[in-house]
């Protein structure tokens, strides 16, 4: 297969018997690991362009491997997890994941998740200088925000916070991501304190725009990629 590569790493066979040849007809090549040693070998000798992780991996954690893939490696990383705590999903957010998937999983959604981080990563490494989704439109170089043509006025913070979203749109930035880059480190805790701005961001971004702000219970925020019908 010559399609984009996809690095499967788990210790189960019958998750890769039954993941190649759905992921090939879908036009992606496929490699395997089946622990997280092989896995760091694999993605440093063939750069893969997007990861599917288990955590529960023979040699160790998922949570302590991802750190180790990131020091190298870019590619988007998508958590296949039967572990459906909250704190499980923040833990992999928080120390390099792009997404979080739910075992078992729904085979169309997956396959979804996995065109959106291509999609996403493909156009990550150029700096943006404006965003426009929808009514909504960013103007990086000038710290202007519109919508529907309109000028926003925005505070700093709020602007910052705005931003941020915007060039991950799409992608769940947890609480401690959002607070640590907007705040600093010190406000790593002060979840209420972004709700407030959040919820402020809504209002001032209106009805419709204010709708792609959606929450993330208990991990986080996203900026919707696309237009809310």
């Amino acid at each position: 297969m010559n399609g984009p590569l996809i690095l499967v790493i788990d210790d189960e066979p019958q998750i890769h018997r039954f993941l190649r040849p759905v992921l090939e007809a879908a036009g992606f090549a496929v490699t395997r690991a089946d622990n997280g040693a092989m896995a760091l070998r694999e993605a440093a000798s063939r750069p893969p362009a997007l990861i599917l992780l288990d955590l529960g991996l023979p040699d160790g954690d998922g949570l302590d491997f991802l750190p180790r893939l990131r020091g190298f490696c870019t590619a988007p990383v998508i958590v296949l997890s039967a572990r459906d705590r909250t704190a499980d999903k923040i833990r992999a957010l928080d120390a390099g994941a792009d997404d979080y998937v739910e075992k078992p999983f729904d085979l169309g959604e997956l396959q979804a998740r996995i065109r959106a981080a291509l999609r996403h990563n493909k156009s990550e490494p150029v700096v943006a200088r404006n965003v426009t989704l929808g009514a909504l439109s960013i103007d990086f170089e000038h710290r202007e925000v519109r919508v529907g043509g309109a000028v926003l006025a925005l505070s700093p913070r709020e602007y910052d916070l705005l931003t941020l979203l915007a060039r991950h749109h799409g992608k769940v930035i947890t609480h401690r991501q959002l607070l640590t880059t907007v705040w600093g480190p010190a406000h790593t805790d002060d979840v209420q304190y972004l709700r407030v701005y959040v919820r402020q961001l809504r209002l001032k971004l209106g009805n419709d725009v204010g709708k792609m702000l959606r929450t993330e219970p208990n991990i986080g925020y996203r900026l919707a990629a696309s237009w809310p019908s």
